[in-house]
């Protein structure tokens, strides 16, 4: 039980910290939650994080919650997701509540405003860090059909202009239909080898 405590400990502290020094969004977190629990921690595998970022982007409410949820879960039940959801979202409540204190005066500093224009060339790299990891995972399938959806969906939102939320849902629909050709062939191979053991 004291185990299971300090893994807690140590899954809200992370998500604390991680939170607490995120500047850029959803992306940003789920790169440094990848460093954090797969690389560092060894808690996930490759393909489970890069599959909390496929789940996390196509669900509804802010992406580090959503991951936070499913980190949480998977590491330790709903306990797990439940700590995990605190240590996420107590950094930018306290952050955006005492900047709404002292609004005008963040609004109108010079040094702030320098300080977050400066911020975004970190976030930019941080977030083309994610692009290259997750194509890169895709390419490591080895699965054609996979390469050329990411490439049709780069395509169709960055020069087409076309909804992010359509490219989700049509790539889901894609991946049901393969799933369902895939387990088609095997049942159907399963059969055929069975009706050879008969004879």
């Amino acid at each position: 039980m004291k185990k299971d405590y300090s893994k807690l400990w140590i899954l809200f502290r992370s998500m604390f910290v991680l939170s607490a020094c995120t500047f850029g969004g959803g992306f940003v977190i789920v790169s440094l939650m990848k460093k954090k629990y797969v690389e560092e921690l060894a808690w996930l595998e490759e393909d489970e994080m890069l599959d909390v970022t496929a789940i996390t982007q196509s669900a509804p409410g802010p992406l580090p919650v959503n991951a936070s949820v499913i980190i949480g879960y998977r590491i330790a039940g709903v306990v797990g997701a439940l700590t995990a959801i605190l240590g996420t979202i107590l950094p930018p409540m306290v952050i955006i509540s005492v900047i709404s204190l002292f609004y005008e005066q963040f609004r109108t500093n010079p040094y702030i405003a320098t300080a977050l224009q400066v911020m975004r060339a970190g976030v930019a790299a941080v977030i083309f860090d994610v692009v290259i990891n997750l194509a890169g995972n895709v390419v490591k399938t080895g699965r054609f059909l996979y390469m050329t959806m990411m490439v049709v969906a780069f395509v169709s939102t960055y020069f087409l202009g076309v909804s992010a939320m359509l490219i989700i849902l049509v790539c889901l629909g894609i991946g049901l239909a393969d799933l369902f050709l895939d387990l088609k062939k095997n049942n159907t191979y399963k059969n055929k080898e069975n009706k050879k053991g008969r004879v």
